[in-house]
């Protein structure tokens, strides 16, 4: 049996284990979060597509394979195509994560917002092994040069934790990259 000075020691001990680690994770919480997000928008102008027909495409949701030129797959595994809180599963991306390689790139990704009178939607990256971590990404189509009204531009913004071994201009250039074959695709199928 113990008497109540032991009992005093041992949760004193106890007390002050808890107490470091929890501080031991805030710190390394704090430093962890201690970056600025990153932020970018990337536009591509389409010069003939109209707004209404680029947004049909972000809409199919779970079919941007078909217009995204560096991904190889994407199938819905939640929800219905285009409902807000679907899940799509991406795969085959060329953006590499530390040093590349290896296995092929892949994410889940959850349809958070839809405004269909703004030709707006968000999406967020639940699960990847790209090294993304707190990634949400928003598209917008808008009209295109007002004084002719032809054409439309696609506004792809992310934010997204820094992620160790990239720079965020590399990361501008990869959605760049990817934005313009996207609006190159869109421009070939319709014959503009």
């Amino acid at each position: 049996m113990m008497d109540s000075s032991t009992i005093q020691v041992a949760f004193r001990r106890s007390f002050f284990f808890s107490a470091f680690f929890h501080f031991i994770l805030t710190k390394g919480q704090m430093k962890q979060n201690s970056q600025p997000k990153w932020e970018a928008k990337i536009p591509a102008k389409l010069t003939g597509a109209s707004p209404d027909q680029v947004w049909v495409i972000y809409t199919d949701f779970f079919n941007f394979h078909k217009w995204f030129p560096t991904l190889a797959s994407c199938y819905g595994v939640h929800g219905a195509n285009g409902e807000l809180g679907c899940i799509r599963f991406c795969s085959g991306f060329s953006i590499s994560s530390r040093g590349g390689g290896g296995s092929e790139k892949w994410s889940k990704e959850r349809l958070i917002a839809i405004d269909h009178s703004n030709r707006s939607l968000s999406y967020e990256i639940m699960e990847n092994n790209i090294g993304f971590s707190s990634y949400v990404s928003t598209v917008k189509i808008v009209p295109g040069d007002v004084d002719d009204g032809d054409g439309c531009v696609i506004e792809w913004s992310f934010t997204v934790d820094p992620v160790e071994g990239w720079q965020l201009d590399d990361m501008k250039k990869l959605y760049e990259k990817g934005l313009e074959g996207l609006a190159r695709r869109i421009e070939d199928t319709y014959n503009l």
